[in-house]
């Protein structure tokens, strides 16, 4: 199964994300500040392209300062990880988020006790309604 070109666009390799997640903690930065912060003993270079990447994939945007680039994460961490999320479950379980819930079950990567905050937060955001985000992509 091929994934289509925009789709492909979406996903965040784990280096990206590991990037992404530097932009989210830290705010705006430079290559020379994210490189630091990174796994592992990535080149300038490296980090560059990666953030040029991500430029290119409209992850981030960025300002010239002088003679580097401070980017700046454009995608929230919970668009980020609602659309990895979305992706997972309908790969890996046909579209079903249930049987995702299940095969953490299964596998017994998800206690009672978590199952059973999940069922209270579920609870109340139910009680509390859809978020006006949610009401612009139901339109």
């Amino acid at each position: 199964m091929t994934l289509s070109k925009s789709k492909a666009n979406q996903t965040l390799t784990p280096l990206e994300l590991e990037i992404m997640q530097v932009l989210w903690e830290l705010g705006p930065c430079t290559v020379s500040e994210v490189q630091p912060k990174l796994k592992g003993e990535l080149a300038y270079t490296t980090v560059q392209t990666m953030l040029n990447v991500l430029l290119k994939k409209a992850k981030v945007k960025r300002v010239q300062e002088g003679r580097a680039f401070r980017y700046r994460a454009v995608v929230s961490r919970e668009r980020a990880f609602g659309g990895a999320l979305n992706d997972l479950v309908k790969r890996m379980f046909g579209g079903s988020s249930e049987a995702l819930l299940m095969a953490m079950v299964d596998t017994r990567q998800i206690s009672a006790a978590e199952l059973e905050r999940v069922a209270k937060r579920l609870a109340e955001m139910e009680r509390d309604g859809p978020k006006p985000s949610e009401l612009k992509e139901a339109r």
